[in-house]
């Protein structure tokens, strides 16, 4: 008589515990897992920005209610950029699939270029006309300029007052002609070399077409070189 009874309650303990664990909810996605994905993503993805990087990913919203991921993978969504405030896409392929976007915020902190005067425009930017300050770039105008190499030898294409940040757009090659300037026409070939003396009909940066005229009155066509150079190619 014991026996069976036995049996039978251990065949009820064993159907209990089956529909309990049939009942137990799926395993569901740690916010802050996401978070550091997006993070550690940005990280890899602004390793070549200049300065102090600093990346701050905001958590998943916890009513997302997302099923656990085996391995979410971080993207760039069309339009975004690794720059100031910007959204990661995270998505996953395993077990589940879905995929959200997480707002975050890159910062750079580095040096940058500014006027240490007034510079009036075509003025040729010399090392006494730089100061350097310090901030986050993101903040700053786009072109914003981090190297006085960068900066040297180019002439302003608008005026700018003392302090103000120096972008790529504000500055131009310096002429290495200048119209009415007298230039050296050069012409060399097999065998040969000419050299004579014009007047520039434009003005060139180094590497662009100029005309200039000979004293005979013909206009020729060459390209500048600095120090008021024109090769001539027939």
């Amino acid at each position: 008589m014991h026996q069976p009874i036995k049996a039978s309650l251990f065949a009820i303990v064993l159907t209990l515990a089956g529909t309990a664990i049939a009942q137990q909810p799926p395993a569901r996605q740690d916010p802050e897992t996401i978070r550091k994905v997006v993070e550690q993503f940005l990280r890899i993805q602004s390793a070549g920005l200049p300065g102090q990087v600093s990346i701050s990913a905001s958590a998943l919203d916890e009513r997302a209610n997302l099923a656990a991921c085996a391995a979410p993978e971080a993207f760039m969504p069309p339009g975004s950029r690794v720059w100031g405030r910007t959204t990661v896409g995270v998505r996953c392929a395993v077990p589940v699939t879905w995929t959200v976007y997480i707002p975050a915020t890159i910062k750079v902190v580095a040096e940058y270029l500014t006027t240490a005067a007034p510079l009036a425009q075509g003025q040729v930017v010399m090392p006494q006309h730089l100061a350097k300050a310090r901030g986050d770039l993101t903040q700053l105008p786009a072109g914003i300029l981090t190297e006085t190499s960068q900066a040297l030898g180019r002439a302003l294409a608008v005026s700018l007052p003392a302090g103000a940040p120096l972008r790529s757009d504000a500055l131009r090659a310096q002429a290495a002609v200048l119209q009415g300037q007298t230039v050296r026409l050069t012409s060399a070939g097999a065998g040969f070399r000419i050299s004579a003396e014009a007047k520039a009909l434009n003005n060139a940066a180094d590497g662009q077409v100029v005309q200039a005229r000979t004293p005979s009155g013909q206009v020729v066509s060459g390209v500048a070189k600095n120090g008021g150079i024109v090769e001539v190619t027939y």
